[in-house]
């Protein structure tokens, strides 16, 4: 009896290392992930090596004490560290693509060529999709399923991590009520608001830690949204700004992109794929990170597979499948370990106007 014989391209360990780390690299967050907590989107595998249905996450909290001086004994004087930890729940995604032996002897494509190409696009679309829902989450509940009592308990706890257009008296607590305080015309997405925000960012408790750049520099990272960029983009004074002022050579280093936005320390990048918020007028959130926002754990890494025996291997197809969560990073904000309200840990929610194009 003979054997089909696939290509050794679909079965190579190596392919299946390579196509991972090309489609995390060409990923628009790329430059902010890393497996150091002083990254914005944490990445953590530990359960590639050990099995388990969940990775924790941990923050450590500053240390508060006075300490000692002088002579004074430091034995009985010691702090403990404060330190939390939370969960991410992983599982499997898988995709995959399947056509004819006929299809492909009467085609010039390659289609398991075109069919890797296609399940990368579809991976890196995944991983995009869902570090969004992840921001726009509340307490780990997609923002579309969260009830009104959920995301008015978020907006409350979180008090001093939304802003609500350009004024924070227009937070309520009511989430309802606060969106719909914000207008077409004083609320838009300006350097003000941006400025704002990140006073906000760093009075937090516990602070939202700037990203540290080349060693001494400190940013903050603005998702927004297409429309709210757009305004931000025609501001005058954001303009004024990116043309005489922003820092030369700033550019060189790898967090910067294309099309990026810089005001007040503050790194702004368009992410069309944002959702909007229908209330009183549109509504689009941005998000305003410093370290620690986002965790992805894996347990398995995206591995190509095959299927094995569909009609006498006359339709052969390749596919795709990791084991995987992403997460907004929560911790307690008061006692020691895991006690206290959990609050977002590394963003501050900007909604602004987001007026559709005329």
């Amino acid at each position: 009896m003979a054997e089909t014989t696939v290509a050794s391209g679909l079965k190579e360990a190596v392919w299946d290392n390579d196509f991972f780390m090309e489609y995390v690299r060409a990923s628009r967050f790329k430059p902010f992930m890393g497996t150091a907590h002083n990254k914005l989107i944490v990445m953590n595998e530990d359960l590639t090596k050990k099995a388990g249905d969940r990775v924790y996450f941990s923050a450590m909290r500053k240390l508060s004490a006075p300490g000692v001086t002088g002579s004074q004994t430091l034995v009985g004087n010691e702090e403990a560290l404060d330190n939390r930890s939370m969960s991410v729940l992983v599982d499997w995604i898988r995709h995959g693509v399947t056509f004819t032996e006929r299809e492909q002897q009467f085609t010039g494509i390659q289609l398991r060529d075109a069919g890797r190409a296609a399940l990368k696009d579809w991976s890196m679309e995944k991983m995009r999709d869902g570090i969004i829902a992840a921001f726009a989450s509340i307490d780990g509940v997609a923002y579309t399923s969260a009830s009104a009592a959920q995301k008015n308990t978020w907006e409350t706890n979180n008090a001093d991590r939304v802003l609500m257009g350009a004024l924070k008296s227009n937070r309520t607590g009511t989430h309802a009520t606060s969106l719909g305080n914000i207008d077409n015309t004083d609320d838009k997405l300006t350097p003000a608001v941006i400025s704002l925000a990140k006073r906000m960012a760093m009075a937090t408790s516990p602070k939202i830690k700037p990203i540290r750049v080349d060693g001494d520099k400190e940013f903050y990272v603005m998702f927004a949204n297409s429309l709210a960029f757009r305004d931000l983009q025609n501001n005058s004074t954001m303009q004024q700004a990116n043309r005489d002022a922003r820092a030369r050579g700033v550019d060189s280093n790898p967090i910067f992109q294309g099309g990026e936005l810089i005001w007040d320390g503050v790194v702004v990048i368009e992410v069309p794929e944002i959702a909007y918020i229908s209330s009183t007028i549109q509504v689009g959130p941005n998000y305003l990170c410093g370290q620690a926002a986002i965790g992805v754990a894996w347990a398995s890494r995206f591995k190509t597979t095959e299927k094995k025996e569909d009609d006498y291997a006359f339709k052969p197809g390749i596919g795709i499948q990791e084991c995987r969560g992403i997460e907004k990073l929560r911790f307690g904000t008061s006692g020691s370990s895991d006690t206290g309200t959990p609050v977002d840990n590394g963003v501050v929610t900007v909604f602004t106007a987001a007026v559709a194009d005329a």
